[in-house]
This record gives C-alpha cells, sequence and structure tokens, in this order.
C-alpha cells in the first residue's frame, strides 16, 4: 500500500496548483530545548525560536493543507555566527536537509518540495549545525513543469533510502536519475504536466541490473496496479500501461514493490482510441459441444461492451445475495480434492455438485485445478500434503517426468489427468460448458510445481493434457483459459480460448490494470477475448470505460477478499453488481444455444 505522506489512500483530486502560499509562524510550533526571543530585529509575527544548541533542539510546526498536491518549502531564518545546517522532518520522517547561509539579518531559503496529503501535518526543524534563529515557514504550491510530455525523475520528490544518482550508471537522460529503491517504502513522486484532462500511455525509462522487477504505481494519490521492468543492464523504456490524468498538475509515483532498479524519466502521451476487437476465432478445441462453442461466442459478443462478475465459491456468491443483493453471472470452482494424491489423504469435494447446481440457475461456470503434486509430497510442518500444489511442499519434478515417458512419474501424470478427466465428463454428459483454467498462475517464480522448471515444461504438461482429454477423453465441453501473462510460457493461439491474468493489486486498488491489458492484448494479437481470471480487488467498472479496459469477466477470490469490507468494500461492491456495465446472474440470459 502506497504510505510515504498519509495512511489514507487518496482519490483523484484537483491539485494544489489553486491553492495560495501560507505561512506559519515558528513561535507558534511546539519547542524542544529552544525559547521564543524578540532581540533581534525584521522578524515576522510575535517573535523567533532561538537556542538551537543541542542535538535534540527543535520546533515542530503545525501545517494544514486544503489539497494533496506538491509543494515548495521556504524557510525565514537569520544565521549569524557563519553557515549552519537544519535537520527537516516530515511527520516524524526524515525529510532531508536544509542549508542555511550565514546572514545577520532574516531572509528566507528555499528548503526543498513536499509531497502532502490534504490535512495535519506537522513540519520540524531540528538542530544540525546549531546557532541560528527560525522565523517562519512558507508552504506554496510547486510550480508546474513545462508540458514537454517528458518528466525526470531526478526532479521528483524522494522518500525512504533514494536518492539522485549520476555516477553508477551512464546513458541516463538529464542530469541524474533515481536509486535506493530498497524498503517498501522508498518512493519518488514526479510533477508532471499534462496538456488535457485524458487518458494517457505511460512510459518509464528505467534500468534494472538485477534481474527482472516490479514496482508500484501510483498517479494522483490513488494506487494504480504495478508495472513489471525486464531485466536490463541499460536505461531502457517500458510501456506502463494508461493513466486518467487531470489538466495541469497530475502526481505519478513508483514505490519500491521488488526493489533493485533505477528510475531514469517517464513520458506521457495521449492514448489514442482503440479499435474494435478482432476475438472472434472458433474454440481451439475443433470438436466442442455446441454449448462451449455457444459460450465462446457469447462471451466475444459482449466482449469489450460489458464485462461478466464472476465470485470464487458458492458460499461466497450466497455471502453476496445477502450483502449485496445480487449474485454474479460466473461461479468459480476448483477440482483441488479431486487429486489422486489427496484423496489418498480421504480428501473429499462436493464441486461437481456445485457445478450442477449452478447451472440450474442459469450461471456460467469456471473451473481451476489446484493440482496437488501426483507424487513425493513433503508433508512436514509448513509443507503439509495439503499444501501439495506450491512447488515448496514437493520434491516432484515435472521436466524429469516428462522426459522418461515410460517412467513411473510419468505414469501418475496420466493416472491424476484421467482422474480429473472423469468429473468433466460428469459436466459433459449434462451438457454444461466449462471455461476450464488449469496450471494457472504459471509464471518465472515457479510457486507451482506445473511451472517450477521453467516454460518448456509447463508448456508441455499443458498440451499433454489438451490431447488427453480432446482426443484420448473425447472432452469437448471445455474453453481453455490461460492465465498467465509471461510470454514465455504462452502455449499458444492454438490450444488457447482466452487469455486471463489474476490479479491482487495494493489494498484500495481498483484500477483498470491497464499495463496488463495493454501487454495481454499484444500477446495475442487482440483475437483471443482476455479476461480477469482471478481478482482481489474488483476493477472500478467506471474507470474500465475510461481506459478502454475491456475484460471480458472478472472472478473475485472467497474469503477476506470478498467479505473484509477492505479489498472490496460493501458500498463499492453494491455500485460494481449495480452497474449497467456488469452483467450479473440475473442478466446473463441464453449463453448455452445461441448457436
Amino acid at each position: 500500500m502506497w504510505r510515504p505522506f498519509a495512511s489514507t489512500v487518496l482519490c483523484l483530486a484537483a491539485l494544489a496548483s489553486k491553492v495560495l502560499a501560507q505561512t506559519y509562524e515558528a513561535e507558534a510550533g511546539v519547542l524542544t530545548g529552544v525559547t521564543v526571543d524578540t532581540t533581534a530585529s525584521g522578524f515576522t509575527g510575535t517573535g523567533y525560536v532561538t537556542g538551537f544548541d543541542d542535538a535534540a533542539d527543535q520546533v515542530a510546526i503545525s501545517i494544514n493543507t486544503t489539497t494533496y498536491g506538491v509543494y515548495s518549502l521556504s524557510i525565514r531564518y537569520r544565521a549569524p555566527n557563519g553557515d549552519k545546517k537544519a535537520t527537516l522532518l516530515l511527520d516524524g520522517t526524515g525529510a532531508g536537509e536544509v542549508a542555511l547561509v550565514s546572514t545577520n539579518n532574516f531572509t528566507s531559503v528555499t528548503a526543498g518540495k513536499l509531497l502532502l496529503a490534504a490535512g495535519a501535518h506537522t513540519i520540524t526543524i531540528q538542530n544540525d549545525w546549531g546557532w541560528y534563529d527560525i522565523d517562519s515557514i512558507t508552504l506554496a504550491p510547486a510550480p508546474l513543469p513545462a508540458a514537454t510530455g517528458t518528466f525526470e525523475a531526478e526532479d521528483g520528490i524522494l522518500t525512504g533510502n533514494t536518492y539522485i544518482d549520476s555516477t553508477s550508471a551512464t546513458g541516463f537522460s538529464g542530469t541524474g536519475f533515481v536509486n535506493g529503491f530498497q524498503a517498501s517504502a522508498d518512493s519518488v513522486a514526479i510533477l508532471v504536466n499534462a496538456p488535457s484532462y485524458a487518458v494517457y500511455n505511460l512510459t518509464v525509462r528505467y534500468r534494472s541490473p538485477y534481474g527482472e522487477k516490479k514496482t508500484s504505481l501510483v498517479v494522483n494519490g490513488s494506487p494504480s496496479g504495478e508495472v513489471d521492468l525486464p531485466s536490463s543492464a541499460d536505461f531502457t523504456t517500458v510501456a506502463a500501461g494508461k493513466v486518467l490524468l487531470n489538466q495541469g498538475s497530475n502526481i505519478i509515483a513508483f514505490q519500491s514493490d521488488w526493489g533493485w532498479y533505477m528510475i531514469d524519466a517517464i513520458s506521457i502521451a495521449v492514448a489514442p482510441t482503440p479499435p474494435p476487437h478482432k476475438a472472434n476465432q472458433d474454440p481451439v478445441d475443433k470438436f466442442a459441444t455446441r454449448e462451449a462453442r455457444s459460450l465462446l461466442k457469447y462471451i466475444q459478443k459482449k466482449y469489450g461492451k460489458k464485462i461478466l462478475s464472476g465470485q470464487q465459491t458458492l458460499e461466497d456468491i450466497d455471502w453476496l445475495k445477502t450483502n449485496v443483493g445480487k449474485k454474479p453471472a460466473i461461479a468459480g470452482l476448483d477440482l483441488i480434492d479431486y487429486s489422486p494424491s489427496r484423496v489418498a489423504h480421504n480428501a473429499t469435494s462436493h464441486a461437481i455438485e456445485d457445478a450442477f447446481s449452478w447451472d440450474k440457475l442459469g450461471g456460467i461456470t469456471t473451473f481451476v485445478w489446484h493440482w496437488n503434486a501426483p507424487t513425493d509430497l513433503i508433508d512436514q510442518p509448513g509443507q503439509e500434503w495439503w499444501r501439495g500444489f506450491y512447488t515448496s511442499a514437493t520434491t516432484f519434478d515435472i521436466a524429469a517426468a516428462l522426459a522418461n515417458k515410460n517412467g513411473t512419474d510419468y505414469q501418475l501424470i496420466l493416472r491424476d489427468l484421467d482422474a480429473i478427466a472423469v468429473q468433466l465428463k460428469r459436466l459433459q454428459s449434462r451438457n454444461i460448458p466449462i471455461l476450464w483454467r488449469p496450471l494457472h498462475e504459471s509464471v518465472a517464480a515457479g510457486w507451482f510445481w506445473w511451472s517450477a522448471k521453467g516454460p518448456a515444461a509447463t508448456i508441455e504438461l499443458y498440451k499433454l493434457m489438451f490431447d488427453r482429454f480432446t482426443k484420448y477423453h473425447q472432452i469437448h465441453n471445455l474453453i481453455w483459459v490461460w492465465s498467465s501473462p509471461e510470454p514465455a510460457f504462452y502455449p499458444g493461439n492454438d490450444y488457447v480460448d482466452i487469455l486471463g491474468y489474476d490479479s491482487y493489486p495494493a489494498l484500495g486498488d481498483h484500477g483498470p490494470v491497464s499495463s496488463t491489458w495493454d501487454s495481454d492484448i499484444a500477446l495475442v494479437s487482440d483475437k483471443k477475448p482476455v479476461t480477469l481470471s482471478e481478482v482481489g480487488s474488483i476493477p472500478d467498472p467506471d474507470l474500465l470505460q475510461v481506459y478502454h479496459a475491456d475484460w471480458s469477466y472478472f472472478v473475485t477470490w472467497g474469503g477476506e477478499f470478498i467479505e473484509d469490507n477492505s479489498h472490496n468494500p460493501i458500498s463499492f461492491l453494491k455500485k460494481v453488481y449495480n452497474s449497467s456495465y456488469v452483467i450479473t446472474l440475473g442478466e446473463v440470459g441464453n449463453f448455452k444455444y445461441l448457436l
């Protein structure tokens, strides 16, 4: 979560460009080890603060800002005993040093820029090189940079360990770049001048010499998703998605996520209106049932016009009905406990029966399979058998198993596929089409065993499953959904009907996930629908339309993600489920027999 300047997440707002300068007298502050004096002449107010001669001496001045924005801070002071320095703190956190040039008379010095939320703050001036006098401080809106379209990171406001660097790397633009993204709160906030209120394409110039990283994006105080920074030893650029900017003053910030990267500059350009989608292909299973073909056609027809709502588990769907008043169009279910290595530990499931019930209500069903590893479960505390879909809880080597088609492990893979085929056939026998999402979240991080050995093994396993189900078992009621954004893991357009992304942004981030939307569309050449196959926080349907982020459906994960009133507050859920852009269960209509 974004926390460098306030504990609450702020929405888009008019920024500080229309706020007048405000002056606060030091003598009205809270004094520690210092006193108010009137001996010297030329002060403002009723006096000034003097006696900075001990390390703990300070004056804490309360301020109040009406608008979120970037402010310039100036300090009126006197330093008759030579050049001095003062330490600056904002709300108790270090905000740098201020050089106080020797002067016998009261004068003002620019002390830098501060990023402030609307509301109360405390600016503390603390002894550093002492023996100076503080008269007052003044806050004024920071002047806007020229609307050139490119803005240098070194001109931004730095928080935490970040610092301006110009020596550790070459090839940067401007006078330097921002380095030091280590701790979670490390950030740079860049003041941006936009020529008009519009959606802009955002480009980030960066360097990531220590491998692939991620940075959290915050736009005008609102969390706005993550930006992937592919590994690069040199400064390069990456498309960071779309951002909605006000005319004039805006703040685009980057906060450490997977740290150890450098930010050089950002560029904005008005995003053009996208062309119509080309997602009208037939199912990749050439023998797909009428119901499956019709379901895919239904999704294609709604694609770009509306979004289908979805929720994991029937229990949480009932919770939605009770608390929000509506049910989603899609129910998310899991075949996890049909995995043979879980059945061996007496696991049972009613997921298929749940699908029967949901189908009778006229809803669409999607299935994921948290596939417990076929064998080699560690089954130790913290690595229990029921965690067997995690790489950390099994020693099963999928690459080795696939390499030996005559081996025991390969036969166990087939055993597991055949066990799941039994369940899918039960659905097919009742003419229930399924949005089938196997081997989900296959990424280089490899937190699930099926992707732990890299993309080649994962893709081979996926294609084995496809062939085993469609050719050996003659299962044809599946629409094949692949939920990984990483191109290296993509099985290819001949094996995927819908491309999914599992989105878990920061708490309070209901943005359109536009960066991933753009990359997903590019991955499938806009020939397949793309979807939010899992979400923690639901994207705001209003923002989806503004950004033209036309996700075909979303499925919110269960438990805390839907019920804790934090990831998706009830007031927000009511907005979502009552939006004319969102299709709920009562609005689904006939999706099985369009053809």
